[in-house]
């Protein structure tokens, strides 16, 4: 998109949202389809911005596409051993394990990735994020199953979690440090003893930095290593999302109230949502992913996972960015191993926050994925991987010199510091 075309629609994505702030109960139904798609940035973990590639396919022949991919793609469909765990709130928080099989049991070739001596007794626990659940973690999840113990669990309104109760009885704003302390129940509930490495992919990481904030002594006594993919530790505010200057500071004036309205308006904004389906993919995909030749397949299950989150949550997350600030948290990890992954072309925690976070952690190991975006782990999930098994055998998870492979190519290769 050039700049001349990117200010336009920028300009009138900021003419539609204001709109739809100052709309009446009866405008609502002229307004949603509009703003509708304004939030379908949102929900694919941006400000603002339009990308209309797929408005040139037919709507049926697209929809037919997609209940195909739907039918067939096998994305997401991992499962483990339910949990539950509960916040200091109430809110329900579920979770699943993948435990460790016993020597001699099944899958011996996965085994094998990492060598034949059994791991440590290490517990992996993945964090996802914004308006994603714990799926997207699905190509580590397959990588690892079997070799380490893992826990992927659901964020408070996301997946397969409770609405959270603070928000729905009490009205209170979503903050990272309540996401921190749900982490925390979570581990409690899930891993009770033995050491942990933490994986956090976009708000998932700023969670593991909330959790660090809250618990330095747990982080000291039960955390062996750290994995922070596309995430920030703060200033999220001068994130520009690939659009130009003026748009962006149009967007921020009047999203914070237009996305408070439109939460109060979800089952109109959500027909709007589905009417701009195709408009909303083409957002979803610009943001998501930077690859040309991306699996439709993985693209689909992007989509399903952010359509599937409801507008008035995608509104009550969005203020807490904001205010996110754990750069001081980060020093909590500089006694162990970590990780810190982005994609280059990242528009929404732009790779450079996550070299200040590798500049705060000079024992860290910076990779720097190229033709990758938010869903890195999506789009070059073997690279996400390999350098996830090599963190697990840093901390003596596995045994040393074990890579993973086979699960998903790219021509890509990651550029470590």
């Amino acid at each position: 998109m050039s700049e001349s075309s990117a200010e336009a629609v920028a300009h009138a994505a900021s003419a539609a949202v204001a709109s739809a702030a100052d709309a009446t109960a009866g405008g609502w139904r002229r307004a949603t389809g509009i703003a509708g798609a304004a939030i379908g940035v949102l929900a694919a973990g941006a400000a603002a911005g339009v990308a209309l590639e797929r408005m040139t396919v037919g709507r049926g022949m697209r929809r037919k596409a997609q209940l195909a991919l739907d039918s067939t793609g096998p994305y997401g469909s991992l499962r483990g051993t339910p949990g539950k765990a509960y916040a200091e709130d109430g809110t329900e928080l579920y979770y699943e394990v993948d435990d460790v099989e016993p020597e001699g049991g099944p899958a011996p070739r996965r085994r094998r990735l990492f060598g034949r001596k059994a791991p440590l007794p290490v517990t992996v626990v993945f964090s996802h994020g914004y308006c994603l659940n714990q799926d997207s973690w699905h190509f580590q999840r397959a990588a690892l199953r079997g070799v380490v113990r893992t826990v992927h669990w659901d964020q408070r309104s996301h997946g397969r979690s409770g609405r959270g109760v603070a928000q729905i009885q009490g009205d209170e704003p979503v903050t990272i440090d309540q996401l921190g302390s749900d982490l925390k129940a979570v581990v409690d509930a899930a891993a009770p003893d033995g050491p942990i490495v933490l994986v956090g992919h976009s708000m998932g990481g700023m969670t593991v930095m909330a959790l660090a904030a809250q618990y330095p002594d747990f982080i000291r006594e039960r955390v062996v290593g750290t994995a922070l993919v596309g995430t920030s530790s703060g200033r999220l505010g001068e994130v520009n999302f690939g659009l130009p200057v003026a748009g962006v500071n149009a967007v921020r004036r009047v999203l914070p109230g237009v996305l408070k309205a439109l939460g109060q308006r979800a089952e109109l904004v959500e027909k709007g949502r589905r009417a701009t389906a195709e408009l909303f993919a083409g957002i979803i995909k610009r943001y998501s992913f930077a690859s040309r030749d991306v699996d439709p397949g993985v693209e689909r299950f992007a989509e399903r996972m952010i359509e599937g989150t409801p507008i008035d949550v995608v509104a009550e997350f969005y203020p807490a960015f904001t205010d996110h600030d754990k750069t001081e948290a980060l020093a909590h990890f500089t006694d162990m191993p970590v990780l810190v992954l982005a994609g280059v072309a990242d528009l929404v925690t732009p790779s450079e926050h996550s070299e200040a976070i590798a500049d705060l952690l000079p024992e860290a190991e910076l990779v720097l994925v190229p033709d990758a975006g938010h869903l890195v782990m999506l789009e070059h999930p073997e690279v996400v991987t390999d350098r996830l098994a090599d963190l697990l055998t840093r901390v003596g998870a596995v045994p040393a010199g074990a890579t993973v492979g086979g699960y998903g190519s790219t021509s890509s290769t990651a550029q470590p510091r």
